[in-house]
């Protein structure tokens, strides 16, 4: 019971002890290698020298758990709230290959194993973006991307650009347009932020790296089929795509008849700069088409004796429209420190379908980087809500595709995350993560709860 809070403990006096180490450590000698060099050597196990083909790796993982906590009932789909520990692990393989012309050809293969705290049941803003929410789909490999990406210009001048799974160029043009085709995460492109964004080397909750009430389009792994685009000038950026929604939620399966079923998204993005420290701001717009149900429906069927209780995926309908918005920020306050926020929100009568059960959402954040970034320190709390349709609904003993207590005394979902992160050497990390959740499950009878962590990431 006790061995969550002991790992984490190992972990942070270790990361500490690291820290002082490597502050007493004299200047090494100045090295002959050419500082760009340098920088792409540390930044992964193996140097990835420049060419038309690019291989990269990495390793996340995530040992998580919880103490017992208050809980006067649970339900079918509830945090657990006796003592439980869980590693979880993701390892991908990235590949590109540079066609000319501003083409390229991208393939991901990945592997999700081990498990989440409860199966990823009892939380809105579940504490491991790394988890698959089925385990039952086990850990064998599968196709995370394949994409067909197409980059324009629209002017001479290029900036220097970071390899990611969605591009290997090192180098892009500062005016552009850019076209994906293919298998990619809805989140690839829309909702970014700078500050927290990344479950490897930054925050573990759902729904601090990303937007709670954004209910994108994704099987149950988080990776769609569609198509995105791009307008990059100085100052500002645009985006749109579309993409394919799941058959059922939270299924693995996708319907690729987009007249029926689609996810449509649009962000714009500016970038201004306060006091010469940079910065971003973006507008998101979403609506989702699909076979999703009605809260209002299923309660009304549970009022007239139809249901013994509610059921929402009897009121599915095909073609049923989701719309939801978000606004997103990250600022530089110093060459350090860093702020950031988000806020959406949903129409909240429609089953949240593909991933989380947020209607309201708000958080707010900063990090502190040292050393070059050897260092890494965040806190961000988020307060997630439900709209009255959807928290009735749980409260008569409904179940969603991740909450269902049996019955409900409704709360804001309240979430403090902090988190230590030290890079031992080139693209080897690790970290300690803490989390602070009130009311789990929006359920004020329930909780609250502590869910310490250690992370282990590679980058090779």
């Amino acid at each position: 019971m006790k061995r969550p809070y002991l790992a984490a403990a190992a972990w942070l006096a270790g990361c500490v002890a690291a820290w002082r180490l490597d502050a007493q450590v004299p200047p090494a000698a100045a090295s002959p290698t050419p500082p760009a060099e340098i920088a792409a050597e540390s930044a992964t196990v193996f140097r990835h020298p420049e060419g038309r083909w690019w291989v990269a790796g990495q390793a996340n993982f995530i040992f998580q758990g919880h103490p017992p906590f208050h809980a006067p009932y649970s339900g079918p789909q509830s945090l657990q709230p006796k003592a439980e520990h869980r590693l979880s692990r993701v390892i991908s393989l990235y590949s590109g290959l540079q066609l000319g012309r501003g083409a390229e050809l991208l393939l991901d293969l990945e592997s999700a194993g081990g498990r989440g705290i409860s199966d990823a049941f009892g939380l809105a803003g579940y504490t491991n973006l790394d988890v698959v929410r089925n385990p039952q789909l086990g850990s064998a490999p599968y196709l995370a991307r394949a994409l067909f990406h197409q980059v324009v210009a629209l002017g001479p001048e290029r900036v220097p650009h970071e390899r990611t799974p969605v591009s290997s160029a090192t180098a892009v043009p500062a005016r552009r347009v850019e076209i994906w085709i293919g298998k990619l995460g809805t989140v690839d492109f829309f909702d970014l932020n700078a500050a927290g964004s990344d479950s490897h080397l930054q925050f573990l909750n759902w729904t601090v790296d990303d937007n709670g009430a954004f209910d994108y389009a994704a099987d149950t792994r988080g990776y769609s089929y569609g198509a995105v685009g791009e307008l990059h000038e100085r100052r500002f950026s645009l985006r749109a795509g579309v993409m394919t929604m799941p058959k059922v939620a939270n299924g693995i399966d996708l319907d690729l008849r987009l007249d029926r079923a689609r996810g449509q998204n649009f962000e714009a993005e500016v970038r201004p700069t306060l006091r010469g420290r940079q910065g971003a701001v973006r507008l998101l717009a979403y609506r989702n088409v699909a076979d999703m149900g009605s809260y209002r429906e299923a309660i009304d069927r549970f009022a007239a004796g139809r249901d013994p209780v509610p059921d929402i995926a009897k009121t599915r309908r095909q073609g049923r429209t989701k719309t939801g918005y978000g606004l997103s920020f990250d600022q530089e306050v110093s060459g350090a420190v860093r702020v950031f926020g988000r806020w959406g929100i949903n129409d909240g009568h429609t089953e949240s379908f593909a991933y989380t059960e947020v209607d309201g959402t708000l958080e707010l954040g900063a990090d502190l980087r040292l050393d070059d970034e050897r260092h890494k320190v965040g806190l961000a709390l988020a307060d997630n809500r439900l709209s009255n349709l959807h928290r009735t609904y749980l409260a008569l003993g409904g179940l969603g595709f991740l909450l269902g207590d049996g019955r409900l005394s409704y709360g804001h979902e309240h979430i403090v995350e902090a988190y230590y992160d030290y890079r031992v050497w080139r693209g080897l990390y690790v970290a300690a993560d803490l989390q602070y959740i009130r009311n789990p499950g929006y359920n004020r009878d329930r909780g609250p709860v502590w869910v310490p962590a250690t992370r282990l990431h590679v980058d090779f």
